[in-house]
This record gives C-alpha cells, structure tokens and sequence, in this order.
C-alpha cells in the first residue's frame, strides 16, 4: 500500500435502510452471477488481491477471516464469473454479532480491475443484498476506506448512505463525497 491508501481508522461506515425495494441483478452479456462451491477459496484471494492491491490476500487469508467466521455459509458468498467461467468479482452478505439481529454485512466487495467499469461490483453486491432480504434481513451496513471511491461510488448508487461513528467521519466524508461529486447527509 502507498502512503495515499494507508486507510484511516475507524474505517468509514454504510448503512442501506430498507432492502424491500432492491433492484434485479444484471449482468454484460456472458457474465454469470453465482455463489461459492468447493475450493473457491484461491478465487476469492485472487480477486481480493487485485481489488484491493494488497498481497496479504491469500487462501489462508480466506480459510482465517472468511471460512472461520461464524457467519460463513458458501450460499452467502457471491461470484460474478467472466465469460470464460473464471470469477472476477465477489462479495459476501455475511452477519456480525455485533450488528442487531435483523441487520446484515456486505463484507468484502471486490472486481478484478481487468473487469472493471462493467458495473460488476454492483451486480456482486445486489446479489449479496438479495440474500440478506432472503434471510429475513431489514438493514445492510458496511466498512470501507477513503480511498476506495468507485467502491464507495457502487454503494451510493445502490442506495448505502454515511453514517458517521467517530468523531473524524464528517470531515473525511465531505472530502470523499466532494471527490465524487455527490453532497448528501449524514445518519449519526
């Protein structure tokens, strides 16, 4: 990581309030959106890897942080996969004990940057949407970082707004909100 994506703490925070009027997923022609079967593990590390360009991303990564958490089921982690059949997008609609309990978890959201700019990342995350709706969920939250603007951009497209839960968030989120163009207000 480079000093410009050093991420700050406490990671800025999204919240989706309402998921019944979520849209459908669509797709380019020849992508397929489907979810994690045996040995998908290596996909999920490559994708993240990339995404994130951060090689801490491994499949013992994935086996500690995604397969160890108690939320992990592999019908609630998504693949958006190439024309080929490779995946080349993720994300997972995951729980935390730490959330109330009709509240879900879009947890690591990532599109290889070869596939990027074909509205994957949103596809990926309706499909993980639709599942926490399917689970009887109301409320979507989720984490990510100041400098992960197309990410941040998905999310506020798909209807996530900020919601602030340390005292450096508002500064911080009017500069990422100024970059992108966008003005909005704040749940505290």
């Amino acid at each position: 990581m480079t000093q410009d994506t050093q991420p700050l703490q406490p990671q800025l925070c999204m919240e989706l309030r309402t998921l019944s009027d979520l849209p459908a997923v669509t797709l380019p022609d020849g992508y397929t959106v489907r979810t994690s079967r045996e040995g998908d593990g290596h996909h999920w590390a490559r994708i993240i890897r990339e995404s994130f360009a951060d090689d801490r991303y491994d499949l013992e990564y994935f086996m500690r942080e995604m397969e160890a958490h108690p939320a992990y089921r592999p019908d609630r982690i998504f693949f958006v996969c190439a024309p080929n059949g490779l995946p080349c997008g993720t994300a997972s609609a995951y729980r935390h004990a730490t959330l109330e309990e009709d509240v879900g978890y879009l947890h690591y959201v990532g599109v290889c940057p070869t596939h990027a700019g074909k509205k994957l990342g949103t596809a990926v995350s309706l499909a993980a949407l639709h599942k926490h709706r399917s689970e009887g969920l109301r409320r979507v939250v989720l984490r990510t970082d100041d400098f992960r603007l197309p990410a941040v951009k998905t999310y506020l497209d798909l209807g996530f707004v900020p919601a602030i839960v340390h005292a450096n968030q508002p500064a911080r989120w009017e500069a990422v909100l100024e970059k992108l163009g966008r003005s909005m207000t704040f749940l505290r």
